[in-house]
């Protein structure tokens, strides 16, 4: 008896012609349902949004008066064709580093900000220029705007850090981004509450202590996570601000 000798991977790729259709039918299904399996798995997924680095705009240079929440804000006062007076900035430098120490001697003064808007819907920040250009004392007075108590609730949601998310990075929400969003907010970027439901027009609240500090770091184990906690919210010019209890978060399915 001769021995087939033609080895089995060669066999593999010319299969007899017999099991041509069938095995060719069975290909088609399993890439039929990798494809419907990967356009679910991407359906499931948040959308990142168009957040991004606004290099197109050129760099921005507006007027207003620093508010620290901790974290560093701008009401601005005197805008541009792309920043309208009225609007609220959140402040950051380069890489993942805030400006905590830089805005603190400038609070509640009339400054001149310039450097690079970052922008997600509603969420503004300015990435300040490098070499202390992006915060110069301004002539006049200002004073910030009234704060208005928006009362308790109890959210769910997700801690980002504001740059990534703001653009910085895509989609720069979810636990595939934990590690980053610790080392901004570890920097002092602002965290952002991402609400599952807006809250009073808005679904981003830039989240502080319940006495006005910097995020607890019982919050921290919490980042990137689905999480539902209760806080004050607050309104500081057009940005949100939450006065988070940390007892309360709880995680979520």
């Amino acid at each position: 008896m001769k021995q087939d000798k033609t080895p089995f991977f060669v066999g593999y790729l010319n299969p007899p012609k017999k099991l041509r259709p069938f095995l060719m039918a069975a290909g088609l299904f399993v890439v039929s349902f990798l494809t419907v399996a990967g356009l679910l798995l991407g359906a499931s997924q948040d959308d990142p949004g168009n957040g991004a680095f606004r290099f197109d705009y050129g760099r921005q240079t507006v007027t207003g008066v620093v508010e620290m929440l901790p974290y560093p804000i701008l009401h601005v006062t005197e805008g541009n064709d792309r920043i309208e007076a009225g609007h609220t900035l959140m402040l950051a430098a380069p890489g993942k580093r805030g400006v905590v120490a830089l805005a603190s001697p400038f609070e509640g003064q009339r400054v001149t900000a310039s450097g690079v808007v970052l922008e997600r819907g509603s969420l503004d920040m300015m990435q300040l220029r490098g070499g202390g250009q992006g915060l110069k004392t301004a002539e006049g007075t200002a004073v910030p705007p009234p704060v208005e108590p928006l009362g308790r609730w109890r959210l769910a949601g997700e801690i980002c850090d504001g740059k990534c998310l703001a653009g910085a990075m895509r989609p720069g929400r979810g636990l595939a981004h934990k590690a980053c969003a610790n080392l901004c907010l570890i920097g002092d970027i602002p965290p952002i509450f991402v609400s599952s439901q807006p809250v009073e027009g808005s679904e981003y609240l830039m989240v502080v202590d319940q006495d006005g500090g910097p995020l607890p770091e019982a919050a921290y184990d919490y980042v990137a996570n689905f999480i539902s906690l209760e806080g004050d919210v607050e309104r500081h010019g057009d940005l949100l601000v939450l006065r988070m209890d940390a007892d309360t978060i709880e995680v979520l399915p």
